[in-house]
């Protein structure tokens, strides 16, 4: 038990940094969504639907390229830091065929912005902002690969530290590029939302070549000898790291998906129960954070004990980990279910609105059981290099279970009389309970 517990602190350790990582990025997001609403709602409107077709795309690639992770980790457990570079030279790779994809995809979305019906104002802004935000993919996704190597060897602070620098560069940025900036002889006209992705696209350039310069100098990350050590493509390393990759990107863009199809799903419901459901899940998302950064350290922790052949207490972990997960929904659902009130009062004044995100939390509050058990055990999953298998999961629950369940109870009296939101938020607790329940099957017989 002692061990157990030592683990445990070392998993607090390597998830605080995540757990602000995550947080910073998504302040990015907030800081979008203000300022962009400041300039206007068509604005906000066109950096909304911008960031709503990037995200799940984003969530792909990024899920790929943390494969690199789990290897180096094990590499790393193993005392084989020989393999490192070569692996992280594979990713860096990966990376670059994955920005030239996104950006093509990024560039050429006009057809599914003009399946969206919007007006000749909203449909520019979203399209210029698309395109601005793809100017910085390649610095983003490079980020994300050198991740691979910073988390691999266990300085997860790294990457938060750089998270926590691009929010601080996004701020005056997304001012100047939105609002517009004259010095003179220096001058930014005001671009709007359109702006906006400017800004993310230039912040995220400055934070991965200080990134590099960084991991050049520092004492520890000069031994791997970056710029020096470098490694032309190896397609078998390639597929190796594919192998294990594209299964989570996968898994990550289906639940991602998801959540955007319930979106769309609920639109004829009328813009007050969108602007309740949006809530919920704007919520939910923040407290996600948590079980999330534990999932990640997870990966990695696992990944090491494999790595240095500690099989039994890799094996121990994994088990324990639902103990910690319950921990937080133990946390989690409490602070939605009392504190709903004050969640609906802070986001919105609108009476109508308050009064369904009053209601749905009550669901959001049930699901964050097996909610926070499913992404603890996909994580653990990672860390055995087990990928295929839970994506299959992943697609049942979610694609298989929740959506056509959500509809059916949303909209049609075949189950019990149309439930209105509600249906999907009761598909939303049945999908994860599938999925934590096979997972959780899966890891107990690791």
């Amino acid at each position: 038990m002692p061990k157990i517990f030592t683990e445990w602190k070392t998993l607090a350790l390597m998830g605080a940094p995540i757990l602000f990582a995550q947080l910073a990025q998504m302040a990015n997001g907030v800081i979008d969504t203000i300022m962009a609403g400041h300039a206007s709602a068509k604005d906000l409107a066109g950096v909304g639907i911008g960031s709503s077709l990037w995200f799940p795309t984003l969530f792909f690639f990024a899920g790929v390229l943390s494969a690199l992770q789990p290897f180096i980790s094990e590499f790393k457990g193993g005392r084989k830091t020989e393999l490192v570079m070569p692996c992280l030279w594979q990713g860096i790779y990966i990376a670059l065929v994955s920005s030239l994809l996104m950006i093509l995809i990024l560039i050429s979305i006009d057809p599914i912005l003009i399946l969206l019906k919007l007006d000749p104002e909203t449909f520019a802004i979203a399209d210029g902002y698309l395109e601005a935000f793809a100017w910085g993919v390649p610095a983003m996704l490079l980020m994300i690969a050198l991740r691979g190597l910073t988390d691999g060897m266990g300085r997860t602070s790294v990457f938060m530290s750089f998270s926590i620098l691009t929010s601080l560069f996004n701020l005056p940025l997304n001012y100047a590029f939105i609002y517009g900036f004259d010095l003179g002889l220096f001058k930014i006209p005001a671009l709007g939302g359109i702006g906006c992705g400017w800004a993310t696209s230039l912040s995220n350039w400055i934070a991965f070549v200080l990134l590099l310069m960084y991991l050049h100098w520092n004492a520890f990350f000069r031994q791997f000898h970056l710029f020096h050590q470098w490694t032309k493509p190896h397609w078998q390393e390639i597929k190796n790291l594919l192998h294990l990759g594209v299964p989570i990107g996968a898994a990550i863009f289906i639940e991602v998906s998801m959540f955007c199809m319930i979106a769309l799903f609920l639109a004829p419901l009328g813009a007050t129960t969108v602007a309740a459901h949006q809530i919920v899940l704007n919520a939910t998302s923040l407290l996600f954070m948590l079980p999330l950064s534990l999932g990640m350290a997870l990966t990695l922790r696992v990944s090491y004990l494999n790595g240095a052949e500690e099989f039994q207490t890799a094996k121990n972990l994994s088990r324990s980990s639902l103990f910690l997960a319950l921990m937080i929904a133990c946390i989690n659902a409490p602070i939605l279910f009392f504190g709903r009130d004050l969640i609906a009062t802070l986001y919105t004044t609108d009476l109508a609105v308050q009064e369904i995100a009053r209601h749905l939390i009550v669901f959001a509050a049930i699901f964050q059981i097996a909610d926070v058990i499913q992404v603890t055990m996909v994580n653990v999953l990672r860390g055995y290099k087990d990928t295929k298998i839970p994506m299959l999961i992943m697609l049942l629950a979610f694609w298989g279970v929740c959506l056509p369940l959500g509809y059916s109870l949303t909209f049609t009296n075949w189950i019990v009389p149309a439930a209105g939101a509600s249906g999907f938020w009761i598909a939303l607790i049945a999908g994860l309970s599938c999925a934590a329940g096979l997972l959780t099957w899966r890891v107990m017989r690791k």
